[in-house]
């Protein structure tokens, strides 16, 4: 990708803008990045491992003092490295807060489609059709998520036919099991929905948004998009850029005038992209795995 620069009114408080998001009480879903000289971004992994490992350590030697660090969700589903996955993330998460001046603020992880799905799951007693949501979830991405924490397909589907005190009793069983690798249940505990700049330079969200839509009020397009996300012709509530890290329709990485999508395809026979933004919206570095 080649650096694109652009510029617009950082955003106040109209609908939209961080302000209002914060204002609205949005704020805790919402991750602010503070002093920030340049952000890197890493694309939906969908647990590949090795690829992770490999960017993880190229990223190491990219880093700058004042960098900041977003992943842009789906960190697992689909691939079968769960959690080798999440163990991954947090171990490279202590190696970034060893770098001088950095805080815990300076990493973030952003809730993808995976991880809603994940989210739903534990409160899946609370479907109207518990069996059928979770046929859906295992036709996408899934089935891999239950088998890392030791849980058969199967199994699960026998328990969702028995009644909502069963299926209570399979879901608590099943935060427990998180609960046994350490730091897991912390990681899904800080996964936000979208994470931004403190001066309202950059957007980072996991597949995009409907531009119509405040940033407080978006819901599903964030985990799942929005055909109106690559035609945005304008900056969306002041922000130079909003980057995502997912392509549901499979169109892969691109770099418009407002927006840009890291997805190089990873979990599905493609690379893990990785990019560092500065605050003017122009990719300064980027690598594929």
């Amino acid at each position: 990708m080649s650096a694109l620069q652009t510029s617009s009114a950082i955003p106040g408080g109209k609908p939209g803008s961080p302000a209002t998001a914060a204002s609205t009480g949005a704020s805790e879903a919402f991750a602010v990045l503070r002093h920030a000289r340049r952000v890197w971004a890493v694309a939906a992994i969908h647990a590949e491992i090795e690829r992770l490992r490999e960017a993880h350590h190229e990223l190491a030697a990219r880093l700058l003092p004042g960098d900041r660090l977003v992943y842009l969700g789906n960190l697992i589903g689909h691939g079968a490295a769960t959690i080798e996955t999440l163990d991954e993330l947090l171990a490279f998460r202590r190696d970034f807060l060893c770098l001088p001046g950095a805080e815990p603020e300076d990493i973030v992880y952003l809730r993808g489609a995976q991880e809603e799905m994940w989210r739903k799951l534990l409160q899946i007693q609370f479907a109207p059709s518990p069996r059928e949501v979770l046929d859906w979830m295992l036709r996408h991405g899934m089935e891999p998520m239950l088998r890392g924490y030791g849980i058969e397909p199967a199994q699960a589907q026998a328990v969702l036919r028995e009644g909502a005190l069963s299926i209570s009793r399979w879901t608590n069983a099943l935060r427990a099991t998180i609960r046994r690798h350490p730091g897991h249940d912390e990681l899904f505990g800080c996964l936000r929905r979208a994470a931004y700049t403190e001066g309202g330079e950059l957007l980072f969200v996991h597949a995009g948004i409907d531009p119509n839509i405040a940033l407080a009020a978006q819901s599903d397009h964030l985990w799942w998009g929005s055909p109106a996300f690559r035609s945005l012709n304008q900056p969306y509530a002041g922000f130079r850029r909003v980057i995502s890290g997912c392509n549901p329709r499979g169109e892969g990485a691109h770099l418009d005038a407002f927006t840009c999508c890291l997805d190089g395809g990873a979990g599905f026979g493609g690379a893990l992209n990785v990019a560092c933004f500065s605050l003017d919206g122009a990719v300064v570095e980027s690598f594929a795995i």
